[in-house]
């Protein structure tokens, strides 16, 4: 029934407050007890604010001035003029497409030369344990010193491994002088893309393999039993599985090369085309001496490099998403 005219509505019920007079008490025990498991973190997190954050936002600041070292007193907040000196300058173009054409080669190949090496050790064999070893071991050494040992080891014209080897074979076929090739001139992008390719290959293969090891045996097993040929399986099963460890060796390699800085500098000290935007910024800001402007592409690589962690850091939790339901 309705109601009679000239009634007032009635306002809704409150809920009735608790007249437990421990409640209080529970709710500050609560939040004594998520302070206390939350402190244990707090140094680490100033500690990463102020080693991080804090350079960040300073970098910021300083890509909004036209700031050169050498006359310190005289800087000038000119805005956004560093960036679009940055989309427009020619150098830095340059730099930008070098980057690019250096990250995607390294990553490609060494993840195709991983996923082969992946495949080799997922077999059982004698000496499985020491070949795996002495794969993995490239990655391990320090970015500089295997570049160093590129430049000198290898890539030296007068006693170089390469020039050797090619004098050996020349001299297999009656050729006692031949030519001694200058590599790192001749083909410095290729230099430096092989040195790279060397270092992240043990790095790509590490993941790659872990895919593999985690495939459904029950699964390999009943396509084997159906005749399922070697090739069908990788096919149909194997890459399928390992599209996700695919994924996340080409994103996190992508983070690492976009930055890499020692094998440029040491091999190349990027002449010839070799100069990346990191290479780049170190001539602006330490020889050029243009704060501002380095700033400004300092800021462009570290916002690339947070776009691509991003999708890699959504990779990664789909993994672990898929392994907690596969338990």
């Amino acid at each position: 029934m309705s109601a009679p005219v000239g009634t007032p509505p009635q306002a809704p019920a409150r809920p009735a407050r608790s007249t437990d007079p421990a409640a209080p008490v529970r709710v500050r025990s609560r939040r004594a007890r998520a302070w206390a498991t939350r402190a244990p973190l707090m140094p680490a997190l100033i500690f990463l604010i102020v080693v991080t954050q804090l350079p960040f936002v300073a970098t910021l600041v300083i890509s909004l001035f036209d700031w050169n070292s050498l006359d310190p007193d005289d800087r000038a907040f000119t805005g956004l003029s560093n960036y679009q000196s940055v989309a427009t300058d020619a150098a830095l173009r340059e730099s930008v497409l070098t980057t690019v054409l250096l990250t995607v080669t390294v990553v490609i190949v060494s993840v195709v030369a991983g996923l082969l090496l992946a495949l080799l050790l997922d077999r059982t064999f004698f000496g499985r344990g020491f070949v795996r070893t002495l794969l993995i071991t490239p990655f391990l050494i320090v970015p500089v010193s295997a570049a160093l040992l590129w430049k000198h080891a290898l890539y030296n014209p007068e006693y170089g491994l390469l020039n050797g080897a090619w004098a050996w074979i020349a001299g297999i076929f009656g050729d006692s002088s031949p030519a001694q090739p200058e590599w790192t001139s001749q083909m410095p992008l290729a230099a430096v893309e092989i040195a790279l390719i060397w270092q992240w290959t043990p790095f790509m293969m590490l993941i790659l393999l872990a895919g593999l090891q985690s495939r459904p045996v029950d699964m390999m097993e009943a396509a084997r039993l159906d005749g399922a040929s070697p090739w069908q399986i990788f096919r149909y099963l194997t890459l399928p599985h390992l599209r996700r460890y695919l994924e996340l060796g080409i994103l996190l390699g992508s983070v690492y090369i976009v930055q890499n800085f020692d094998a440029v500098f040491t091999i190349t000290s990027g002449g010839l085309g070799t100069a990346n935007l990191p290479y780049t910024i170190y001539q602006t800001f330490y020889q050029a001496h243009e704060y501002g402007l380095a700033s400004a592409a300092g800021v462009v690589v570290v916002l690339g490099t947070i776009v691509i962690a991003t999708f890699a850091l959504r990779v990664v939790s789909s993994l672990f998403n898929e392994e907690a339901n596969r338990a």
